[in-house]
């Protein structure tokens, strides 16, 4: 009904910088809230970056200053620009959106994830 692809990922030396898509096709009436999240090895999955309806921003606090969420609503798609990577970065990012379905029902989707890999 309705699908999040993400795309962008790969390998980035440190200091270096990546733009991660995620574009939700589908039946979709809007999407209120689309946000990114990351799961390194080992490690519990976190949220990095939400962005809302009135484009009101929160980030994780160790990715403040250094990453920026963003959307385009005409193209259901959203954005995460990472500058200055670090291998601590190094994880599968996947986006998540709220969304309301052309039906009226309320989803909440994610997509499948795409690797980041920051080499030292």
């Amino acid at each position: 009904q309705v699908q999040l692809v993400e795309s962008g990922g790969g390998l980035v030396q440190a200091g270096g910088s990546l733009r991660l898509s995620c574009e939700a096709s589908g039946s979709i009436s809007s999407i209120n809230r689309m946000a990114w999240y990351r799961q390194a090895p080992g490690k519990q999955r976190e949220l990095v970056a939400v962005i809302f309806s009135d484009s009101r921003t929160n980030y994780l606090d160790s990715v403040k200053g250094r990453f920026t969420i963003s959307r385009d609503n005409a193209k259901n798609t959203g954005y995460l620009q990472m500058n200055s990577l670090k291998p601590d970065d190094t994880a599968v990012y996947t986006c998540k959106a709220a969304v309301v379905a052309g039906a009226g029902t309320y989803l909440e989707v994610w997509g499948q994830g795409t690797l980041v890999t920051v080499s030292s």
